[in-house]
């Protein structure tokens, strides 16, 4: 594809190059600190690949400054990610690709995030089951975690797997790459892996794999939990197990350098009509869902009270107000058809994901994309300007006639008839 042979220090071929380009591309995202998008990398497609691949087998290859951006959380306040240039971006993908298949056959089957084969919905499929059997939860979360992986004891773990000099290389650079800030200053990371880096999943996956994955084996291996990166739920018999492994797991959270949350790290009882104690918390959040007592009817249509997931109100805020960022009722000058083509790839993932449990409670969410596109026909139609009802009614009308044109309205007018 590129050239000729040359002799290098470090054997990486230009098939693995251009394999990670193909997964950046694929990937999409933003640009660096260089200001370079994909389609401005692929403008000298060949010379930049040839460029990056030479590098890398000479062991001549720095990265860049990652580009530190801030984005809000679901639940206010701000969360910072690094952005790596497009060919940096390849480059964490030639390793990425290289040393995962070696780390996934030791990484526990209760670790979730990032990881082939395993998703978000897997976990909080498996917290469901195990909520059921066990009363009590302890639901972790570690303070700035990505922040605060320490550097010495990262590359400990990277060495425990990989030999290889040149893998070890780029990833040392990488921990100690240079972070530009908003306000263009650098700063030199003491400890921490950017969270937005290709690379960053994998390498905290395999630092929470010693720092407490296998450490749940050895020391609390009756214990069941589901992991997904630094957010875990651990499953307790009773309040006493929950408390000692909430003390231990600061102590152990202390040691790799790490601190767990002191207010969100909770205990909570999982009550339902077989579960009577009086306790204060009875609920928790975790990927998107929260986990509480709710009205639920078995097989021979009697109604009791189950502890199980349904989406969070986090979530329902962060989906009102992404579409309200949509602003359908300036779209007058689309047809109705056009809404559903730009819109629907979405609305069909919140379904498929906050869908998958207690899918009732989304019924109110989606609901409110009824609104804004009743709110678009009386701007649209003059017909039904100011008449809310009418457009009401004029929607209902062709949601029961083509319930596949929008993605929620078979599920939405589906539970409305019954």
């Amino acid at each position: 594809m590129i050239g000729l042979k040359q002799a290098k220090p470090f054997c990486i071929t230009k098939r693995q190059v251009w394999e990670a380009y193909k997964r950046v591309k694929a990937n999409k995202g933003s640009a660096g600190v260089d200001g370079q998008t994909i389609e401005a990398f692929e403008e000298d497609l060949k010379g930049n690949l040839y460029k990056l691949w030479n590098r890398m087998s000479s062991g001549s290859y720095f990265p860049p400054a990652v580009l530190r951006v801030e984005i809000p959380k679901v639940g206010g306040g701000m969360r910072p990610l690094g952005i790596p240039t497009v060919a940096d971006r390849i480059a964490q993908t030639v390793v990425k690709q290289f040393i995962e298949p070696e780390m996934e056959k030791h990484f526990h089957p209760d670790s979730y995030g990032y990881r082939p084969g395993k998703s978000a919905l897997d976990a909080v499929g498996m917290a469901r089951k195990r909520c059921w059997k066990n009363d009590w939860v302890l639901d972790l979360d570690i303070k700035g975690f990505f922040d605060s992986i320490d550097h010495e004891l990262m590359m400990r773990a990277v060495r425990v797997h990989v030999k290889d000099k040149w893998v070890l290389l780029y990833i040392e650079r990488w921990l100690k790459a240079p972070i530009e800030m908003p306000d263009s200053t650098q700063i030199l990371p003491q400890k921490g892996t950017p969270q937005g880096g290709v690379i960053s999943p994998l390498l905290a996956n395999l630092f929470l794999h010693y720092a407490f994955d296998k450490w749940m084996k050895r020391n609390y291996s009756n214990i069941q939990f589901e992991r997904y990166a630094d957010d875990a739920v651990c499953h307790c018999k009773s309040q006493s197990q929950a408390v000692k492994l909430r003390r231990d797991l600061e102590l152990r959270m202390k040691a790799v350098g790490l601190e767990l949350h002191s207010e969100k790290t909770k205990i909570v009882y999982c009550k339902d009509d077989d579960r009577r104690e009086d306790y204060p918390l009875i609920s928790f959040d975790f990927l998107g869902y929260t986990f509480q007592p709710r009205r639920s009817k078995n097989r021979w249509g009697k109604y009791f009270i189950n502890f199980t997931p349904a989406i969070s109100n986090k979530a329902a805020k962060a989906i009102r107000q992404t579409s309200r960022g949509w602003n359908w009722p300036l779209r007058s000058d689309k047809q109705l058809e056009d809404l559903a083509r730009m819109f629907n790839s979405t609305i069909r993932g919140w379904i498929n994901y906050y869908g998958r449990y207690y899918q009732s409670a989304l019924y109110p969410t989606l609901k409110c994309l009824e609104r804004r596109l009743i709110m678009w026909a009386t701007r649209k139609y003059k017909r039904l300007r100011h008449h809310r009802r009418r457009a009401a009614q004029w929607l209902d009308r062709i949601a029961r006639n083509q319930p596949n044109l929008f993605a929620h309205w078979g599920l939405l007018y589906a539970s409305a008839g019954q």
